[in-house]
């Protein structure tokens, strides 16, 4: 059919999830490195959340591939069981033996019993092990609480098994709950996977097409594309339904390539759309891919009924196409923030009660930044009413922070670069922020899906402490879950004459600013002459990312040096944790 048409070896748009065709964007990177990184995460539970079709379960299917040696797994993908049938699917899966022991039915100590016992005998020979649950968000809450229990089987070091839960966004409101606190507790990692933008969009379509064996050029002009955006929210599964039916109706109409026409009567075809129909979801929003309105009119179909007749044959033929090795293409991630400028929001109605310790603070437009973890508590519609409209006031008003003053005109974070500040962003939760150890700035949404921020100054057992408006406040972390998706930003002292992550081989002040650090920590004399970041320099950061809980990669990027910052004594703003206090003096250079 339409394959041998365009020079294809296979039918690019398949919803399969197969791992030959995963498109690795910034998103499905990171994700994919939350699931390597709980591996050794040391027991309890990691959480990747994302709305159907997002790529979730093609991530999970490349993280078996890559699962580290000496790893025992279970997988469950019917979690719709009671809790006796999902400790019997766990020791099935593990091959655990067992069987009831007296009268009367099976009981659920005759199945956790041998489960403990195999944990505790694999981790004696140095083997980890991993329960993967998918549509984790049909768990019941009493197989939830059972799930939790399994956490407690542990020896002095560490917790025995590591468990990974993958789901929909309920599953996010689902931990939420007061009754799931425990659980929720013991998350240490959790990774919502948003949908493509527009630009990802249009690499992913390549991608799928180039492994599908399109040796040169483009099925989809700019404007297809654009198009193919707005109508499927960025979300894969709709992307691969939409130009199927696309390349199908291009091969119908002896074209060469698929333009914006060919595109809105695939639309109507698959998703029952409109013709003149507008976007069904708004740019790479992960939380709008639902399907565009459908249309009632019969006759508007009739054209598109020969493309399903020929797309069913073609369903039955694709089977038959050869294979094509997945070639991923590594691209640099870029801070993308926003440039407008925008005053304080008001926030009346929600100053700070009388009567509250006094804490360390900074001036900025509009008030000052509390650090102090006594603070009023602020419910939802608080934070809906009194937070940052704009990340960039957001960003501004953190600045004091660093001892920086950032100017309303222009963008923030290159204003930052021109002082010795970084931005960085990331979805790593609260394990990453944790880690971390400094304020973030963190990107919110109301209850009419807005984006929104506030500044998260502090952390202390269930409690977040924000700052709207320079007024302090504390939070509970499962009311913060109703409305955050991971998603964060912050600054970092930056090295000398840093430009990017430091790459094997590289040279350089920044090179050689590293390996005095390196040398600190060692405690060996410092280096001296030019240095090179070869394969002994690539160990030791091997070894300090280990030390650190890093994926260890042996690339230094923004992560790497932000922890190396720390270790080394470097004066930077840090999270108040009850512990520690807020440092806002001058970074001290080495």
């Amino acid at each position: 059919m339409y394959a041998q048409y365009f020079g294809l070896k296979q039918a690019p748009f398949s919803i399969a999830p197969d791992p030959r065709y995963l498109y690795m964007s910034e998103r499905h990177r990171e994700a994919l490195a939350h699931l390597l990184y709980g591996v050794g995460g040391g027991g309890g539970f990691v959480v990747l959340t994302g709305e159907i079709g997002a790529g979730k379960t093609t991530v999970c299917r490349c993280f078996l591939e890559q699962i580290p040696r000496r790893t025992n797994v279970a997988y469950i993908f019917n979690p719709k069981v009671t809790v006796g049938e999902l400790l019997k699917s766990v020791c099935d899966e593990f091959r655990i033996p067992y069987e009831h022991q007296g009268p009367g039915q099976a009981t659920i100590k005759d199945y956790v019993d041998p489960l403990n016992e195999f944990l505790l005998k694999t981790h004696a020979v140095g083997q980890n092990n991993v329960l993967i649950i998918d549509e984790a968000q049909n768990l019941s809450p009493d197989v939830l609480e059972q799930l939790r229990l399994l956490t407690n089987l542990e020896t002095s070091e560490r917790k025995l098994l590591q468990i990974m839960l993958i789901g929909q966004p309920e599953l996010r409101t689902m931990l939420a709950h007061p009754e799931l606190e425990q659980l929720a507790q013991r998350v240490i990692a959790h990774f919502h996977l948003d949908a493509l933008s527009e630009e990802e969009t249009g690499q992913y379509i390549q991608h799928r097409l180039s492994v599908g064996g399109l040796k040169r050029g483009r099925l989809f002009d700019s404007k297809a594309v654009r198009r193919i955006h707005q109508l499927t929210g960025g979300v894969p599964r709709r992307i691969n339904l939409l130009c199927d039916r696309a390349l199908l109706g291009a091969y119908v109409e002896n074209k060469a390539k698929v333009d914006r026409q060919i595109v809105d009567k695939a639309a109507q075809e698959v998703f029952q759309t409109p013709r003149s129909g507008h976007a069904a979801a708004p740019s790479g929003k992960s939380g709008s891919a639902g399907a565009p309105p459908r249309s009632s009119s019969k006759k508007a179909q009739e054209p598109w009924m020969p493309w399903l007749a020929g797309g069913l044959l073609f369903t039955a033929i694709a089977g038959i196409g050869g294979a094509a090795w997945l070639h991923q293409h590594q691209r640099a991630q870029a801070i993308k923030l926003t440039s407008k400028a925008s005053g304080v929001p008001d926030t009346k109605g929600h100053s700070a009660a009388s009567g509250v310790r006094p804490g360390a603070s900074a001036s900025i437009p509009g008030g000052t930044i509390s650090t102090t973890l006594a603070a009023p508590p602020i419910d939802a519609r608080g934070v809906y009413q009194a937070a940052f409209r704009k990340e960039k006031d957001a960003l501004r008003a953190l600045a004091p922070l660093w001892q920086v003053t950032l100017s309303e005109a222009g963008d923030t974070c290159t204003q930052a670069q021109l002082q010795d500040l970084a931005c960085f962003r990331n979805s790593g939760g609260l394990a990453l922020i944790r880690q971390l150890e400094r304020p973030v700035v963190l990107a919110l949404h109301d209850d009419k899906n807005q984006a929104i921020y506030a500044l998260l100054t502090g952390l202390k057992d269930q409690t977040a402490f924000i700052t709207l408006d320079g007024r302090p406040y504390s939070l509970p972390l499962g009311t913060l879950a109703t409305m955050w998706r991971g998603d964060f930003t912050t600054y970092w002292r930056t090295p000398p004459a840093f430009h990017a992550k430091i790459l094997p081989g590289n040279t350089g002040p920044v090179v050689d600013w590293l390996a005095l650090q390196l040398a600190r920590l060692d405690k060996t004399p410092p280096p001296s002459g030019k240095q090179v970041f070869d394969a002994g320099m690539q160990s030791r950061v091997y070894a300090f990312q280990m030390a650190q809980g890093l994926k260890p990669d042996g690339v230094v990027g923004a992560t790497t040096f932000m922890l190396v910052n720390r270790a080394v004594g470097i004066q930077e703003p840090r999270l108040l944790t009850g512990q520690t206090t807020a440092r806002r003096d001058d970074v001290l250079h080495p």
